[in-house]
């Protein structure tokens, strides 16, 4: 009986943690937002880097000065804060680690390097909450140092 007892529990047990793995396909879908994100913002365009954002009210953004709620309010931000192409200078990313929490929800922590010319160059790592909504991919929450 303790046999047949411990063969259940590692059946259910390997089942859970296959349920909890975040496929390619989903996997793949965040990390190509991050790299249109990129190209976005290399371009200079910090409205189309935005579409990687959900656009809501209940966004949320963390930075050095804090937390932001709202999509609006964390477009404005970038833009003020990086006011032109020099500003921006050339983002890249380096993702660290992709983590399926629940289905639906994904946590990716990595690091970002802006190389600019005229000013010094900036870099801190990030977290980012991702959600799937309408079958798409996007970040919920942002946390950036």
């Amino acid at each position: 009986m303790k046999q047949v007892l411990f063969v259940v529990v590692i059946f259910f047990s390997t089942i859970l943690s296959i349920a909890q793995t975040l496929s390619e396909k989903d996997k793949s879908a965040i990390h190509n937002v991050m790299a249109q994100q990129e190209k976005c913002w290399n371009a200079g365009d910090i409205d189309c880097f935005m579409n990687g954002y959900w656009r809501s009210d209940s966004l949320k953004f963390i930075g050095r000065k804090g937390l932001t709620y709202g999509w609006q309010q964390t477009l404005d931000n970038y833009k003020e804060s990086y006011p032109d192409k020099a500003a921006m200078g050339q983002l890249k990313f380096d993702i660290l680690s992709t983590e399926l929490l629940s289905e639906g929800a994904v946590l990716l922590i990595g690091k970002w390097h802006l190389k600019r010319e005229d000013n010094e160059d900036l870099g801190g790592h990030f977290s980012l909450n991702w959600k799937k909504i309408d079958n798409k991919w996007l970040i919920i929450s942002d946390h950036s140092s």
